[in-house]
Parts: structure tokens; C-alpha cells; sequence
């Protein structure tokens, strides 16, 4: 609650302020505030709508798509808080003077829409942000209803004080305000750091740095009064990870320092612009190397995968997966007893699953084919010994005591699990069926050999316990892997690049700045230069 008020205040002051410093101009010029109240009517409509909108927007998604939407949404407002509070601290003297003279040049075009238009523009600035930033609170207060309550209040105050300050009832120091609220709100950002993290990671995109680097526990009990300031306001956690207290760390001491270094300690602006211009040559070649040179990770697999029976003891032959260009794998399945068959697998797999933490594609192959040595004459003893030594149900000895015409019929069922285009695991099971015949049988009899003969060897197999261990160990370490190369990679040259961006804009303006200064000091020694005074001319009477 603490934090939404802040917020609400704060912001809420902001536009109050613009509002009321415009309508007091246009009131001592004899105008309307129609056109400047339209405005802000519509601005305040819309920036509603926008918050609404990311609401509805978010609830929409997947748990994982809420998540990372919350990233961006966290971002964001850390992002537009930044940026106001180091606008605040530079522009809170002479707010007033920037304002009243947009709105004598809004005067001087003789439109209404141009006054509603700044209105509009200027408030809706604060309301996106206000939207933006309590919607990434909401997403991380303990209880949603006080945090609005919260958010209420901070604007009914905002507005309390704008209306005093227009009519000249209260006096505030803005620039002591404005400091003082920013060093908490840059805490209150430095919560939405940590909690961006957190969600990029429970999103999926962020899996480095999870290592615990605090116990907090005993600093931020639940159920307190230090847990509801210090997690509910803050967004500490009692158990921070790495990369949380990096991000944390280097943004609290980054922009605290940006906006409260003393003045007088500050280097020249020709100098901040050249550390600023260098800086971001740095970061934009770090970013370019990072990109291109970061090494990849490379599986190191067999090539082959060798076979153990369903025993798990003899071996049994071995496997190859290759990829089918367009169309899925073929799996070459080579036995012990010479045999050699290819089981493609299509692109489209019959299931995904997960072992060890790695996702799967998963493959079931049915065949049925006839062992070609298989004996076509069975005696009644053989008959008993391959359906486990008993006699088969519906087989009388006495009426038919043998021997039997044998057809033989094996139906085998491969199971395949694919990761990342590796071959994780397979297995073949072997239904070895006996029609017999003959013998005084009236109809055949279809009997399931209990113990498989040779003939069946052919699909009883699996991949080695050892090889699914390895493999799996491997696709573990490149799942890891992938993990920082996303980050080192991508992620963070990204952030390098657009950190540098923002420091080439920083040191433009420093530098334009400076420019228009000595514009402004050549135009009035120019003026002075040819003045009759210095000219030693006589003056026009």
C-alpha cells in the first residue's frame, strides 16, 4: 500500500501540476479551459483503457506467457520510472517556464486543439506511466485490494495539493519533493528488478544465476510489519539469488549516484559527453563480440548406441539414428544375429514426453513379419515348452496329442525417445504367436510362446542402461549450457546495445545543449559588437 501511495502521489502531483500551472496561464491570459480540460479528460480515459487492456491482456496468456508478459511489464515501468525520476530532478525548477511558454505558443496558434493537444500529451505521459508502474505493483503486492486503496488515496492527495497550489493555499519545495520521493521510488524499482528476474525465470528465459545467495528469513518474517516493508514494498525476498542481487545491486548504485552525486563534484558537459560516447563504444563492441565469438557448446555423443537384451546383459547389436531431411529420422537397428533393419520415424512425433528434465519425442513403431527358419512342425512337448510348460487352454492331449502344422507370426513394437536430435533411448518387444493346426484340431489353435525363441531375438532389445546415463548427463549439460550462451549471447548484447544507445543519446543532447549556448553567446556578442555603443556610433533619437 505504502508503495502504490507513493506512486499515486507522486505521479498523481505530476500531472496535478501541469494541469494547474497550464490553467493558471491561461487563466491570467482571459482563455477557456475547455479545450485544455478535453485533454485532460481524454488522456486520463485512455491511459485507464491502457492499463485495462495490459490486464486483461496478461490474465489472457498461459501461466508461462503471464509470466513473461509481467517481465516486460516490469521493464517497462522500470524503465519510464527511471526516466522520470532523473527528468524530475532536472527539470523540477524551471517546469513551470517550460510549460507556460508550450502554452503561449499553444496561445499563439489560435486552435483550441493545439492547447488540448498539449494538455492531452502532457498528462497522458504520466497516466501511461502511472498505468504501466502500478500495474507491475499490483503484480507483486501481497494484497491487490490494499495496493489500489493505496494508489486511490496517493491521487486524491496528488489532486488535494495541485487544486492548493493553484490557488495558492499550499507551498511545497518540488525540487526537495521530487528528490526525496525518488530516492524511495528508485528502491521501489530496484523490487521490480528483482521481481522481473523472477518471472523471466519462471517464464523460461532467464536460467542463469539461480544460485541462493541470502537467508533473508530472519530479516523479513511472514506476517510482519518488516516482511510487509521490506518484501510487500520493496519486492526483497527473504531468499534472493544471484542474479537478482546483481541486477539489484548494479541499479540501486547506478541510478543513485546518477541523480545524487554532488553538482559541484560533476565533470564538464564536454566531458561527460566524451565518457558517455566512449563508454558506449565499449559496451556496443563488448555487445558485437559477445555476439559473434561466444563459443558454442558441442554435444559429444556415439555415434552409435549399443544393445543389451531385455535381460539387460547380453549384448544384442546396435543402433543409428539418422536424420531424414524433411521427414523425421531413420532409426538402423543392426542384432546380434546379423540382421539389419530400418524403422523410419516421421516428422511428426506420436507423443513428447520428459526424462531427466530433458523434453522428448517419442516414437511407437508397430511390424508383424514371419520368422523365414522359423520349424513348421511342432510335437505336443514343444508346444508345452513354449507356452511356459503347460498344456495351452483349448488343447486336449488325449484328442490331440500331435504333432501340429506351425505357422509363426512375431509382432514387434519399437519404442523410441529422441532429445534434441539425439537418440536418448529405444527398445524392442517381440509377441511371438504359434497358429497350429492339424492333428485332429476342427480349427486352429493360436497359442503366445511365454518363452521367445531365437526367431524373436531380433526385436527383444534395448539401449544400454550406461548409454541412456551418458546421453542424458550430455543433453543435461547442453541444456545448461544453452541456458548462459542465451544469456552471454543474446540477452545481455542486447541490453549492452541498447544501454549504448541510450548513452549516444545522452551524450547528442549534452553535446546540442552546449551547442546552443554558444549560439546564444556568439548571437549576443555579435549584438553587443554592433551596437552603436561599441561602434562608437551615434545613436537613432
Amino acid at each position: 500500500m505504502l508503495a502504490t501511495f507513493i506512486i499515486g502521489l507522486r505521479e498523481g502531483l505530476e500531472a496535478a501540476l501541469i494541469v494547474g500551472i497550464i490553467a493558471a496561464f491561461l487563466r491570467k491570459n482571459g482563455k477557456s479551459l475547455t479545450a485544455m480540460w478535453v485533454g485532460v479528460v481524454l488522456a486520463v480515459v485512455l491511459s485507464v483503457v491502457v492499463g485495462v487492456a495490459l490486464d486483461l491482456t496478461e490474465r489472457a496468456l498461459p501461466q508461462a506467457g503471464q509470466e513473461g508478459m509481467e517481465s516486460v511489464i516490469g521493464g517497462v515501468a522500470v524503465f519510464f520510472v527511471t526516466g522520470m525520476i532523473l527528468w524530475m530532478n532536472t527539470h523540477a525548477h524551471n517546469m513551470k517556464k517550460a510549460l507556460e511558454s508550450e502554452a503561449a505558443q499553444a496561445i499563439s496558434q489560435s486552435s483550441a486543439w493545439a492547447l488540448a493537444s498539449m494538455a492531452f500529451l502532457a498528462v497522458l505521459k504520466e497516466g501511461f506511466e502511472t498505468s504501466v508502474f502500478l500495474l507491475a505493483t499490483f503484480s507483486v503486492a501481497q494484497s491487490a485490494a490494499w495496493a489500489a486503496v493505496g494508489a486511490v488515496i496517493g491521487l486524491l492527495v496528488a489532486v488535494f495539493i495541485g487544486c492548493g497550489i493553484y490557488y495558492g493555499g499550499i507551498r511545497i519545495n518540488l525540487s526537495r519533493f521530487f528528490r526525496f520521493t525518488g530516492l524511495f521510488l528508485i528502491f521501489v524499482a530496484g523490487g521490480l528488478i528483482i521481481t522481473s528476474l523472477m518471472t523471466a525465470h519462471e517464464a523460461g528465459w532467464l536460467n542463469i544465476g539461480q544460485q541462493r545467495v541470502a537467508d533473508l528469513s530472519w530479516l523479513v518474517p511472514p506476517g510482519t510489519v518488516r516482511s510487509a516493508l521490506i518484501t510487500g514494498v520493496l519486492g526483497i525476498p527473504a531468499d534472493p539469488n544471484l542474479i537478482e542481487t546483481f541486477g539489484w545491486v548494479l541499479y540501486i548504485a547506478i541510478v543513485t549516484v546518477m541523480i545524487y552525486w554532488p553538482a559541484n563534484r560533476r565533470p564538464a558537459p564536454k566531458v561527460t559527453a566524451r565518457a558517455l560516447l566512449a563508454s558506449a563504444a565499449v559496451m556496443a563492441l563488448a555487445a558485437v563480440s559477445l555476439f559473434l565469438f561466444y563459443p558454442s557448446y558441442t554435444l559429444q555423443v556415439p555415434d552409435t548406441a549399443p544393445l543389451v537384451g531385455n535381460d539387460a546383459q547380453n549384448a544384442a547389436g546396435q543402433l543409428q539414428l539418422q536424420p531424414v531431411a524433411g521427414n523425421g529420422y531413420q532409426l538402423s537397428v543392426k542384432t546380434a544375429s546379423g540382421s539389419a533393419t530400418a524403422i523410419n520415424l516421421p516428422a511428426d512425433a506420436s507423443a513428447a514426453g520428459s526424462q531427466a528434465g530433458v523434453p522428448t519425442d517419442e516414437w511407437t513403431v508397430k511390424s508383424t513379419y514371419s520368422p523365414p527358419d522359423a520349424p513348421g512342425i511342432l510335437d505336443l512337448d514343444q508346444v508345452v515348452a513354449l507356452y511356459g510348460n503347460r498344456v495351452p487352454i483349448g488343447l486336449d492331449p488325449a484328442q490331440h496329442p500331435g504333432p501340429y502344422q506351425a505357422a509363426w507370426t512375431i509382432h514387434c513394437t519399437v519404442q523410441v525417445s529422441v532429445a534434441q536430435g539425439v537418440l536418448l533411448a529405444a527398445s524392442g518387444q517381440a509377441d511371438e504367436v504359434i497358429t497350429l493346426s492339424g492333428s485332429g484340431l476342427q480349427s486352429p489353435r493360436t497359442v503366445t510362446a511365454r518363452h521367445p525363441t531365437a526367431a524373436a531375438s531380433d526385436c527383444n532389445w534395448q539401449t544400454s542402461v550406461a548409454y541412456q546415463q551418458n546421453v542424458s548427463n550430455a543433453l543435461q549439460q547442453r541444456q545448461i549450457y544453452q541456458d548462459s550462451y542465451r544469456f552471454w549471447a543474446y540477452m545481455l548484447p542486447a541490453l549492452l546495445a541498447a544501454l549504448a544507445l541510450i548513452f549516444v543519446i545522452s551524450a547528442l543532447r549534452v553535446l546540442l545543449k552546449l551547442r546552443n549556448v554558444r549560439l546564444s553567446v556568439s548571437a549576443k556578442d555579435g549584438l553587443s559588437f554592433g551596437s552603436p555603443l561599441h561602434t562608437g556610433l551615434p545613436k537613432n533619437k
